[in-house]
């Protein structure tokens, strides 16, 4: 994967979105002058500022994160001692977890407040090169500042969304019929655009796991492990309960996969297992990438999930070798 294009188009996304917003507050302007429009970008300002810095706060105390030290956890801090010397990065915060479920996270503000979190669940199933290959795809996200992105473009749909609500059922059309006709307008093109960003922002959520994927693939130069790594959270989340899920309902996009699709990704992915062990090995993966196809249906479901999917990912990961 050419990772340069990627970066290309996810930059260009973020630039739609913001261009979105900024028609937006235009519009407005057109409608109260030229201080009213201010309000709305203080108070996008705002709510930006209030996710930024207290977002891994609300993450941390959701996942119920521990961090631990290295005498606490000696395999877990040796294999990211082992990838960060290798791509010379400093050192995130590490936690783990006690959530039900098996998965792993990257969080924070900027990149020396970074912090990568695996669950209890996930340390008792990955072997070494699963984990190490998992954690390479969550430092990857520390790497790459893409938790910061995500943070920041996130509440862009809630603003549009908010401007549809003020617009029109919150009585602020201003003078006269003209204009009350154009608030109406332009808050029905807000309610457009809530949905509209929502899907940019699940295609940028998408395409970090693409661009992590391919950090990982880098960094430990077995892709197949990540691949495999994978296939075990799928395998290991389609029989957590609903409870458990909607724990983590709001959380779910910082995973390295979506427990909520597991029951579904099990039966795209089954067939890769060649040999039912529960893991895959280099020959398995290349194999299935050969032979994998995702259905219509898939494809378009694809559209509203915060991850690719899986089958996608692993074909991707078999053209790194």
């Amino acid at each position: 994967m050419r990772t340069f294009g990627l970066k290309l188009r996810m930059f260009l996304v973020i630039a739609l979105m913001f261009a979105i917003l900024f028609a937006l507050f235009t519009g407005i302007a057109y409608l109260f002058g030229y201080f009213q429009p201010w309000v709305f970008v203080i108070m996008a300002v705002a709510i930006m500022a209030i996710q930024y810095f207290t977002g891994p706060y609300i993450v941390g105390w959701t996942m119920k994160v521990k961090y631990v030290t290295p005498q606490e956890e000696p395999r877990l801090h040796g294999i990211v001692n082992s990838l960060i010397w290798k791509r010379g990065i400093d050192k995130p915060k590490i936690g783990v977890s006690n959530m039900k479920i098996p998965n792993a996270f990257a969080f924070g503000r900027w990149k020396s407040d970074a912090r990568v979190v695996v669950t209890r669940p996930l340390l008792e199933k990955l072997d070494d090169g699963e984990l190490e290959a998992v954690l390479g795809h969550e430092l990857s996200h520390v790497i790459h500042r893409d938790m910061m992105l995500m943070t920041a473009i996130s509440v862009i749909p809630l603003i549009c969304y908010y401007i549809f609500l003020s617009l029109v059922w919150g009585g602020m059309g201003g003078r006269g019929n003209r204009n009350a006709g154009y608030a109406v307008l332009i808050g029905l093109a807000a309610f457009v655009m809530y949905f509209v960003t929502n899907l940019l922002v699940l295609w940028v959520s998408r395409a970090r796991e693409y661009y992590a994927d391919a950090g990982s693939a880098e960094m430990t130069n077995q892709p197949y492990n990540l691949a495999s790594g994978l296939y075990k959270l799928v395998l290991a989340s389609k029989d957590i309960d609903e409870k458990a899920l909607h724990e983590v309902e709001g959380v779910r996009a910082f995973f390295a996969t979506d427990p909520t699709k597991a029951k579904g990704e099990v039966r795209m992915l089954i067939d890769a297992d060649l040999n039912r062990d529960g893991k895959l090995d280099a020959y398995e993966v290349k194999q299935f990438a050969e032979q994998a196809k995702t259905t219509k249906f898939s494809r378009v479901a694809e559209l509203f999930s915060t991850h690719p999917n899986p089958v996608k990912r692993i074909v991707k990961l078999a053209e790194m070798y």
